[in-house]
């Protein structure tokens, strides 16, 4: 189970990227973090951005409000999303896609 922490008007939560990966795709939960499969390397932060991208779009928030507050650098990752709950995250895993 995704730990999810409510914090100021939103979520905080971890997340397991796997950069280079034949599709963009949201895998559900895996080692209590949400599994998130990029196309994008993990170069020159594209990875990062695409993450941002895809978490906005799949919540429909815009990208301001998507931040990666620690791991930058790492494929395990803890994002803050503000205007977001812990239903909407915990839907994410449920139908993953």
């Amino acid at each position: 189970m995704i730990e999810i922490a409510e914090s100021g008007g939103g979520v905080v939560f971890a997340v397991r990227v796997v950069p280079r990966a034949g599709r963009d795709a949201i895998e559900g939960e895996h080692a209590g973090a949400l599994k998130v499969r990029l196309t994008a390397p993990p170069i020159e932060n594209r990875a990062n951005d695409a993450l941002r991208q895809l978490l906005a779009a799949r919540l429909n928030v815009p990208i301001s409000a998507v931040r990666i507050v620690a791991g930058e650098r790492s494929r395990t990752k803890r994002v803050a999303i503000s205007g977001a709950t812990p239903a909407r995250i915990l839907a994410l895993c449920a139908s993953p896609s």
